[in-house]
């Protein structure tokens, strides 16, 4: 059974950081290609950042680029959303997601695995 879980989430000031992890179960984490999926209240969920399979390579929404990274550290079998110079409109719900494919994709519907989500809150 394939299994993803986020934790790190939480409230941060405008221009304060955070790190989401995104632990994996039932696969190793080099095995799919992961991305960072967001969801604020009354919006569509947008894809934020994905790391693809077999050479790591990434890519990022342009409103995260600079601010954001991911990563993944194969030996703890996780990904990690690194965000910084976060803004209110970061606000939101933060999916982590996988797909047994090469490259990411940008629509949530190309998805077939996803964890239950982290609350991030940038407020002041």
């Amino acid at each position: 059974q394939l299994q993803l879980a986020e934790s790190g989430g939480g409230l941060v000031q405008p221009g304060g950081s955070l790190r989401l992890s995104c632990a994996t179960s039932g696969f190793t984490s080099d095995f799919y290609a992961v991305a960072w999926f967001r969801q604020a209240p009354e919006k569509e969920r947008e894809f934020v950042a994905g790391l693809n399979r077999r050479d790591d390579s990434t890519t990022y929404a342009d409103s995260v680029k600079g601010r954001f990274t991911i990563r993944r550290d194969d030996t703890r079998n996780s990904v990690y959303l690194e965000m910084n110079s976060l803004k209110p409109e970061d606000t939101a719900v933060y999916y982590c997601a996988a797909r047994n494919a090469d490259y990411v994709g940008r629509k949530s519907r190309e998805y077939d695995y996803w964890g239950p989500g982290a609350q991030v809150t940038v407020w002041q």
